[in-house]
């Protein structure tokens, strides 16, 4: 079946849009639009014409494209650190005996795991990454947020950080594609900003 028409659980749909001539008459620079769809229950859509629920909502935002980029160079840079604390943690935790420099050295080099269930164990991160962290995701509040003046900077993470939760994200500000989102904590803090 189509997911457009099927959706088993909660998840957000994000989609941008990159208009040419259709972008807000006051702006000078360059907006692109953000398309999002999300449901809060699992739905079924069999026939779009007789459809109707309470669980689904949309809507759109007018985002800065010099901003969208930016903040997809420092969620790449975020994925990258998170991988390399997860494959040093992997390493230490699988090597009881010190190893050599050169042996440590191939530990530490990042390798994209295939492993799907490594992807969504929590990652425990040091104080450089959480940094990094609340800058990154600051600035995905201050994008998303309704009422963009009143988002304050992140005191603390508001969802369990994955390397998934972090490949989401990335994907979520790629402009050229769309994503879904389906990770619990992080679609709850999602759909927090879009209120």
């Amino acid at each position: 079946e189509n997911r457009a028409a099927n959706a088993s659980n909660k998840e957000i749909s994000i989609q941008w849009y990159i208009p040419s001539l259709a972008k807000p008459s006051n702006d000078t620079e360059t907006k692109v639009l953000l398309l999002y769809a999300y449901n809060t229950k699992p739905v079924k859509i069999s026939n779009i014409k007789i459809f109707s629920s309470m669980s689904m909502f949309s809507g759109h935002l007018w985002i800065p494209l010099a901003r969208i980029i930016s903040l997809r160079d420092r969620l790449s840079n975020l994925k990258q650190q998170v991988e390399m604390l997860m494959q040093s943690s992997k390493s230490l935790s699988s090597a009881p005996e010190p190893a050599s420099s050169v042996e440590q050295s191939e530990n530490l080099k990042i390798i994209p795991s295939t492993n799907p269930k490594m992807n969504v164990e929590k990652v425990h991160l040091d104080e450089k990454t959480e940094e990094m962290a609340k800058k990154c995701l600051s600035e995905v509040k201050a994008l998303l947020s309704v009422v963009p003046a009143l988002s304050l900077p992140l005191t603390e993470i508001p969802f369990d950080v994955t390397l998934q939760s972090i490949g989401s994200l990335e994907d979520m500000f790629d402009p050229a594609n769309g994503c879904i989102i389906t990770e619990e904590s992080l679609f709850n803090w999602i759909i927090s900003l879009f209120h």
